[in-house]
């Protein structure tokens, strides 16, 4: 939906299970039709934050009247598309996911490719002259290895698709590179790091060009869980002349690591998504985890478990997780003070609790629909009180 400063807001549909365009279409359908009746003025349009994965992207490529269906499906129920996920290339929900989210990472040409063709059909399905973004991996994965070369390398690449893009629709189009826990970069310091390789050895005027098109999908849950503040991350990486091309709205989980919560937080463990997982002790990050049970082994094996942990799983925003958890939505709040006091420097905004099918039970909030209508309460509840509604 469209609020204030021209700031468009939607929930990712990565929370539906969806691999084939016609399982995708059916996600939009059932449940994304259900939201809109439950969260949109019946006189407002209503924004959509699409999920493509790379074959139902290449369905819709091949098969021009699947466009023109899915657009007339647009225009009869009031709805747009601004916005697409393009982070999990492959299979997101149903099985083992972890590590495999990162791959193919952006040393792969097809990695290049698939996030070309989501431009081109963003082209064609979201209003005419409205900006478009795409969210993709912050690069690669720690553990990769990859070579950062290569990975600037295609998004230069991905630049100059999108220069010539922009040149023949007039539209303002941006691929946000989403830091996240024990990605290539996580951090804001090391986000601008890469962000100098990507410009280094061009010229002022090809700098400017490649960081109008290229930005930071900065995720409310990933900056949180590496313990910084909204106002210094955003600041740093503001600073540094980076576009903040999409902001994900979510919420980590955070805990106190004594016996009770240790015991609890075992209930998070799950086989599909890493939850990865960042120690505090006083002031310092002492230690990070690829995945919770890492961080469980680690806390029995040395006794010492720090003072406090911050967990890569994305939990409902709109309420506390229960009463030996604590969560991270002070970091949206302050997220969007920034943004009240000085408007227009994100106008494209996304929930993204994509956790549903491995909540522990009793965090879910009736179904699906009832969950993303609260969230959207909440979500909407402080945008007005910081002046953006």
């Amino acid at each position: 939906m469209q609020l204030q400063h021209g700031i468009h807001l939607g929930y990712c549909t990565n929370i539906h299970r969806g691999e084939s365009w016609a399982e995708t279409f059916h996600g939009l359908d059932q449940y994304t039709l259900q939201v809109k009746n439950r969260v949109c003025p019946d006189d407002q349009p209503y924004g959509i934050g699409l999920r493509l994965s790379a074959d139902a992207a290449a369905e819709l490529s091949a098969d021009r009247s699947l466009v023109d269906d899915f657009r007339r499906w647009l225009d009869v129920n009031h709805a747009y598309v601004f916005t697409i996920n393009g982070f999990p290339y492959g299979r997101f929900h149903g099985g083992r996911v972890k590590e495999n989210v990162y791959l193919p990472d952006w040393t792969s040409q097809d990695r290049l490719d698939y996030t070309n063709r989501l431009f081109d059909l963003l082209c064609e399905i979201a209003p005419e002259g409205e900006a478009g973004s795409v969210s993709t991996l912050p690069g690669s994965f720690k553990e990769f290895d990859a070579e950062s070369a290569l990975i600037v390398e295609n998004l230069r690449a991905c630049h100059r698709h999108l220069e010539a893009l922009r040149e023949k629709t007039g539209r303002d189009l941006h691929l946000g590179l989403e830091p996240e826990p024990l990605g290539l970069f996580e951090t804001s310091s090391e986000t601008v790091n890469f962000f100098d390789q990507l410009t280094d050895g061009l010229s002022g005027n090809e700098q400017e060009a490649i960081l109008e098109t290229i930005g930071v999908n900065y995720d409310t849950c990933h900056l949180a869980v590496e313990f910084e503040s909204a106002s210094s991350a955003i600041g740093r990486l503001r600073g540094a002349g980076l576009r903040i091309s999409k902001i994900h709205l979510s919420s980590a989980l955070k805990l106190t690591p004594d016996a009770a919560s240790l015991s609890r937080v075992s209930d998070f463990e799950e086989d599909v998504y890493l939850h990865q997982v960042v120690v505090r002790k006083g002031d310092e990050v002492v230690a990070r985890f690829r995945d919770l049970p890492d961080a469980l082994e680690d806390a029995e094996k040395t006794g010492d478990p720090g003072d406090e942990w911050r967990v890569h799983f994305h939990v409902p925003i709109h309420a506390q997780p229960e009463a030996l958890f604590g969560d991270t939505r002070d970091h949206i709040s302050e997220t969007l003070d920034l943004l009240g006091g000085e408007p227009g420097w994100c106008r494209h905004f996304e929930m993204e609790t994509y956790t549903w099918e491995v909540l522990p039970e009793n965090l879910r909030s009736g179904d699906v629909v009832d969950q993303l209508a609260k969230e959207y309460e909440w979500c909407l509840g402080e945008f007005e009180r910081t002046g953006l509604v």
